[in-house]
Parts: C-alpha cells; structure tokens; sequence
C-alpha cells in the first residue's frame, strides 16, 4: 500500500478545475509520465509557480469543489507521477473524487473551519503531513507548530485506496 503523507503544498481557492490541473492539449499524451511537466500550468493563483512550487511535493491541501469541470482520468494520473496521492479539500467534483480512488489514491474531505485553521497555522510554511488510515487521523508539523486532524473514509474507498486502486481491487475480489 502507498505511503500518504509529506510536503503540502497549499493552494488557497476553490473551484480548481481539470483543465488547471492538466490542461486539455495534453490529453493526447500516450503516457501517464508524459502528464507530469504540465501539472497545474494553468493554474491562476497569486504567488503559484509550479515549476518552483509543486517539485517535492506530495499532498495538496485546498479548499473547495476540487476537480470540478470535464470528467478525465488524466487529473489524478498528473497528481500520482508528481507523487501527489493526497488531496484534502472541503469537497471534490464527484468523478474527480471516485477517479482519485480508482487510482488508489486518497481526496480527503474535511470541513471548511478545520481548513481555514489549517491555511491560517500552516500556509506558507514548509509543513508535513503524515496521514495514518488505521487511526483515520492525520497530522500536519511545521516548526514547532503540530496539529492533529480526525477524517472519515468510507470503507470501500479505503479498500480501493489499500489495494492500490480499482483494477487491484477487482482483481482480489472477483
């Protein structure tokens, strides 16, 4: 099973669409690794540069309707080869969110008070994140500073997510 923790990278605006995170003249690219320079490119949010901010980088910390816009499966794929299996927002565009869990690969939902606190004590700083499925807890450390988050996944999403995907999934159990 993935590992799902490490460097956050935080992007403070709702409605992140897929076109920001792979824009759709990609699409045409036989390769999941051919995604992986293109990852959020697009994506118009003041002080971002994704060549400087994304490299290292292995959760996004967001706010709401992650993923929203046309349905593709090349979003998730341009998360996973930059390493990014973790996405916690306060919600997701539904496709997004099942195609993430298809690909064995976690969109955590959490509430918009514990997200602002989150933005508030760790933005901008370089913050870890270390995500426990046995506890459903995760916990973010920057500095000094450490907070620890509850979260709930539905059991099927955790078993997709624990045998690494939908195709895994299908394989052990029919």
């Amino acid at each position: 099973m993935k590992t799902f923790g490490g460097k956050v990278l935080f992007l403070d605006r709702s409605d992140i669409n897929t076109d920001e995170i792979i824009p759709a003249k990609y699409l045409t690219e036989i390769s999941k690794d051919a995604l992986k320079p293109y990852l959020l490119e697009d994506l118009n949010l003041e002080g971002f540069v994704p060549e400087r901010d994304i490299s290292g980088k292995q959760v996004i910390i967001t706010r709401s309707n992650f993923g929203c816009g046309s349905s593709r499966e090349h979003a998730p794929w341009a998360l996973e080869v930059n390493g990014i299996n973790l996405v916690i927002a306060e919600s997701f565009a539904r496709i997004f969110r099942q195609n993430m869990f298809n690909c064995g690969m976690i969109a955590m939902e959490i509430s918009g008070e514990i997200l602002d606190s989150l933005f508030a004590d760790f933005a901008g700083k370089e913050t870890e994140l270390n995500a426990d499925l046995s506890k459903s807890e995760f916990t973010l450390r920057a500095g000094n500073s450490e907070k620890t988050v509850p979260f709930v996944l539905a059991e099927f999403d955790k078993a997709l997510v624990e045998t690494g995907g939908w195709v895994e999934y299908a394989d052990s159990h029919y």
